[in-house]
């Protein structure tokens, strides 16, 4: 009788088959994309490349990771695509900001598969990022034909491409044709003709909705700062109290914008009151808004106290607060500041810091400063002087052929009378040689150094 033959040792098993099931549970824990591509060359190897499912979540990861070209491979491995991942690829590429590549997709998709109701609202955003009105109309025109348009996601999505397009007309008339509304319709048109500045249409639309957010309320606030009615938007707030409402940052930085515009420093305080007794935190969006508030409403020290106590400060923040310091005549502050903001990382300058770096130059006659402000801007920040910076510097260069004048002047008096008006002449001359010469960058600063 023959012997049994010896099972195989331990090292020489068959390994396990990797099954689908394992491979969702990889890409759910997977958490970058070197092991993105690991996993799915996994799954190649183990001929799971056409799987519907595992491919969607491939690609969903790969948007995630902003890897469009590597979303797409995975796309075209498989023989043939659901409608569901048609859309899913074409909103991948919507979102990381590829709306061309989206359309053309939708394009393609349009011979080799169904469409469904999904497949409308990403094109028509491909449509609105690409400022594609045309192509827009014409997939409004198919979604009436194929009979998909009566989706309310659709037709908000489509009212919002007409309105920011500048078309508030036909978002109107999408609008007016739905046969059912939910809350964003009516913010999308509240939206819609806030920004196409119809705010009476607005009023009304606000007046007719049946039921009001903290979204389309602040949506109309911020409607009449915007149109400098500062009155109206207090009132509408107080509504909005009493209604029970509970705003948010947005509301409190329409309210301080309002409190700009009376220039009421009481009101501004008010509303700071309010956000830190309601536990808003000072973040950079608020606390930029309280600085700017503080600022203009006349009390630097609580714009510098709002700046201290802040816990992370936006490019805008510090030049909110560098600007004010300058406009306050503490051009030394704000040049201090501005030293601090450049020793901060991950925060550079850009034109407006130094739009405020030269105002606080030439509000407090610093000429060498501001000159070598101008040159650090230009050659070091890489930075193309814009009108604000050049007005800084013919104010510059005026006070400093200003102080010439008068020394030449005084030196002259004895001995020619015409001296005087000839200098005048000259340094007008030589102002408007380094305006234009400004415009060509191409500057000489040797005669004009203050020090």
């Amino acid at each position: 009788m023959a012997a049994p033959s010896p099972s195989p040792p331990p090292n020489l098993l068959p390994p396990p088959l990797f099954r689908p099931e394992k491979a969702y549970f990889f890409l759910r824990t997977c958490s970058n994309f070197p092991q993105l591509k690991q996993i799915h060359a996994k799954i190649i190897r183990h001929n799971l490349a056409n799987d519907q499912l595992l491919a969607r979540h491939l690609i969903t990861l790969s948007s995630s990771f902003g890897e469009t070209r590597y979303a797409s491979l995975v796309f075209r491995q498989l023989h043939s695509p659901s409608t569901f991942t048609w859309n899913l690829m074409i909103r991948s590429l919507s979102v990381n900001n590829k709306p061309r590549e989206a359309l053309l997709l939708f394009v393609l998709m349009l011979s080799h598969s169904n469409l469904d109701k999904f497949t409308f609202p990403f094109v028509i955003k491909a449509c609105l990022a690409s400022s594609s009105l045309r192509l827009g109309t014409q997939v409004h025109g198919l979604a009436l034909k194929t009979g998909f348009f009566t989706d309310v996601f659709l037709q908000n999505t489509l009212m919002d491409l007409y309105f920011k397009c500048g078309r508030p007309d036909c978002g109107r008339k999408v609008f007016d044709e739905m046969p059912g509304r939910n809350i964003v319709s009516w913010t999308t048109m509240l939206y819609g003709l806030v920004s196409n500045e119809r705010l009476d249409d607005a009023e009304i639309v606000f007046r007719q909705m049946p039921t009001r957010n903290v979204v389309s309320w602040t949506a109309m606030i911020a409607a009449y700062v915007k149109n400098r009615r500062p009155d109206e938007a207090f009132q509408l707030f107080r509504r909005m109290q009493v209604d029970d409402v509970e705003p948010n940052e947005f509301t409190l930085v329409s309210m301080l914008q309002a409190s700009t515009q009376l220039g009421s420093l009481s009101m501004g305080r008010w509303v700071h009151d309010y956000a830190h007794k309601n536990g808003f935190s000072l973040d950079c969006f608020l606390g930029t808004a309280l600085i700017d508030m503080y600022s203009k409403c006349g009390s630097l020290e609580d714009a510098r106290r709002v700046f201290d106590v802040m816990e992370s400060k936006s490019l805008a923040t510090w030049n909110s607060m560098i600007t004010s310091l300058g406009v306050h005549g503490l051009g030394d502050e704000a040049l201090s500041l501005f030293g601090e903001m450049e020793g901060e990382e991950g925060v550079e300058p850009d034109a407006i810091s130094f739009v405020g770096v030269l105002s606080a130059c030439a509000n407090t006659g610093n000429v060498k400063e501001g000159l070598r402000y101008f040159l650090r801007m230009i050659y070091v920040y890489g930075i193309t002087p814009i009108e604000e910076h050049n007005a800084c510097m013919i104010q510059l260069l005026e006070q400093a052929l200003e102080v010439n004048r008068v020394s030449n002047y005084v030196d002259s008096m004895d001995s020619d009378s015409n001296i005087s008006t000839s200098f005048e002449v000259e340094s007008t001359d030589r102002v408007n040689e380094r305006h234009e010469s400004w415009s060509q960058h191409h500057i000489t600063f040797s005669k004009w150094d203050a020090g």
